[in-house]
C-alpha cells in the first residue's frame, strides 16, 4: 500500500555549539554568539576610511551595472490551439556566500558575490566569514556586506561553515546555493554538500595567462603576472609572445620587480614552480595554446585586441588591449571575479545572476489538444516499453469515449 503521511516539522539538531568550539580552535575566537549585530555593522562602517567607503559604492555600482543586463525573462509560447507551453525563471530563496577572512580578506568577493544574488532576486543572502581571535571581522568586509545588500552575517569559517550553510541549524539557516573562495578545507566541504545544496564551482588556484606581442611594455606585463604570483604558491603566471626579446625582457623585469613586492615569498614560489613565459610563431598560434589552456584570466596585450576576441573560445574572463590590468577585473570594472579555473573555462562560466535563478517549465493541454496527440504520446512510450505511460496518455480519451 502507498503510505499516506501528514505534515510536520522534521526535527534539527542545532550544532551551534559544535560550530562554537571550532572557532576556538581553529580561529582561536571565544564567542558567545556567532551572528554579527547591526551594531557591529554600523562600528565597522564608522571604522574604515570614508575614502574606501566611497571606492566600494563605486565597485558596487559597476558590478550592478554589469550584471543587471544578465538577468532572464520567462516566456510563454501559446502558437498552437489549446497548448500552452513556457518557462518561469525563479531565483533560490536562500543564497550562501563564503567570505575568506584569515590571512587575507576580500571585500571584493563580497560585493562579487552578493550583488548578482540580490540581482537575480534572492529572499535572503547570507555570508559566513571566520572571525579574528577578539571575534571581530574585518571592518571592510562587514562594509562591503552592508553596501551589497547583505541580510545576514555570521562569524565561522573552514568547512564547518559550509556544513553549516548546507544542513542549516537552528540558529544559521539552510541555504540553496553555497558560493566563494577558500582554501583547500572550504573546496573539499563545498564538494562533499553538492547535491544537498548548489555550489558555484570548485576552485582552484589562480591564474592568469597574457598573450602579448612586441609592442608590449614588459613593465606592465610583469607587474600583470607577479599580480596573481602573489596570490599563492600554487598560482600560475603565464606569458605567451611572438616575441623573443620580449621574453627576455619581461623574464629580466619579474626578477627585478620581485624584491619589492610585500609578498615576495609567495610571488617567488608561484613563479619559480608555475611561471612560464611561452614563444610562438605568431599571435594566432598564441590564442591556439591559449584555448588549450583554457586561462581563468585572460590578458590580450595587443593594438586591436578585439580583431583577435572571436578566436578565443576559452577563457573565464578577458582584458583587452594593453591599458586593462586583470585588477580591473578584481575590483572595479564590474564584470566577475569570481572565474573557473583548472581548465574549466572550456566547459564553464564566471559567476553570475544565472548562477541565482532557476528555470521551472509548465505545460498546459486542453482535452481537444490531448486528443489530438494522445496517441503518438502511448506509441512513443510503447516503444519504450513503458506501458503506464503510455495508458496515462490515453486513459482520459477512453473515458470520453
Amino acid at each position: 500500500m502507498i503510505q499516506i503521511l501528514k505534515f510536520g516539522e522534521v526535527d534539527k539538531r542545532d550544532i551551534y555549539a559544535a560550530l562554537k568550539e571550532y572557532c576556538l580552535k581553529f580561529d582561536g575566537a571565544a564567542l558567545d554568539s556567532l551572528a554579527v549585530s547591526e551594531a557591529e555593522i554600523d562600528a565597522a562602517i564608522a571604522a574604515v576610511e570614508p575614502e574606501f567607503i566611497e571606492i566600494l559604492k563605486k565597485a558596487a555600482a559597476n558590478i550592478r551595472h554589469f550584471h543587471s543586463a544578465q538577468k532572464r525573462n520567462s516566456f510563454i509560447i501559446n502558437d498552437k490551439p489549446g497548448v500552452v507551453i513556457g518557462q518561469k525563471v525563479i531565483p533560490v530563496d536562500r543564497a550562501g556566500l563564503y567570505v575568506p577572512g584569515g590571512t587575507a580578506a576580500y571585500p571584493s568577493t563580497v560585493l562579487m558575490d552578493a550583488i548578482p544574488a540580490k540581482i537575480a532576486g534572492c529572499k535572503e543572502v547570507v555570508i559566513v566569514t571566520p572571525p579574528a581571535r577578539d571575534g571581530s571581522v574585518n571592518p571592510a568586509i562587514l562594509a562591503a556586506a552592508r553596501i551589497a545588500g547583505v541580510d545576514r552575517i555570521f562569524k565561522v569559517g573552514g568547512a564547518q561553515a559550509i556544513a553549516a550553510l548546507a544542513f542549516g541549524t537552528e540558529s544559521i539557516p539552510q541555504v540553496d546555493k553555497i558560493v566563494g573562495p577558500g582554501n583547500a578545507f572550504v573546496a573539499e566541504a563545498k564538494k562533499q554538500v553538492f547535491g544537498t545544496v548548489s555550489i558555484d564551482m570548485i576552485a582552484g588556484p589562480s591564474e592568469i595567462l597574457i598573450i602579448a606581442d612586441s609592442g608590449s611594455n614588459p613593465k606592465h606585463l610583469a607587474a600583470d603576472l607577479l599580480s596573481q604570483a602573489e596570490h599563492d604558491k600554487l598560482a600560475s603566471a603565464v606569458l605567451i609572445t611572438d616575441s623573443e626579446a620580449l621574453a627576455q625582457a619581461v623574464s629580466a623585469e619579474i626578477e627585478a620587480q620581485l624584491p619589492l613586492l610585500e609578498r615576495e615569498e609567495i610571488a617567488r614560489a608561484s613563479i619559480d614552480q608555475n611561471g612560464k613565459i611561452i614563444v610562438c610563431k605568431d599571435i594566432a598560434s598564441a590564442i591556439a595554446v591559449s584555448n588549450e589552456i583554457a586561462p581563468e584570466h585572460l590578458e590580450l596585450c595587443l593594438d586591436n585586441p578585439f580583431d583577435y576576441l572571436d578566436s578565443v573560445r576559452h577563457a573565464g574572463s578577458v582584458f583587452m588591449g594593453r591599458h586593462c590590468p586583470e585588477a580591473l577585473g578584481d575590483y572595479f570594472a564590474g564584470p566577475n571575479h569570481t572565474l573557473p579555473t583548472g581548465g574549466t573555462a572550456r566547459f564553464s562560466s564566471p559567476l553570475s545572476v544565472d548562477d541565482f535563478v532557476k528555470k521551472m517549465q509548465y505545460t498546459y493541454y486542453t482535452p481537444a489538444a490531448l486528443g489530438e496527440v494522445a496517441r503518438d504520446v502511448a506509441f512513443f512510450a510503447g516503444k519504450e516499453g513503458l506501458t503506464a505511460h503510455a495508458k496515462s496518455a490515453v486513459v482520459r480519451l477512453e473515458e470520453n469515449e
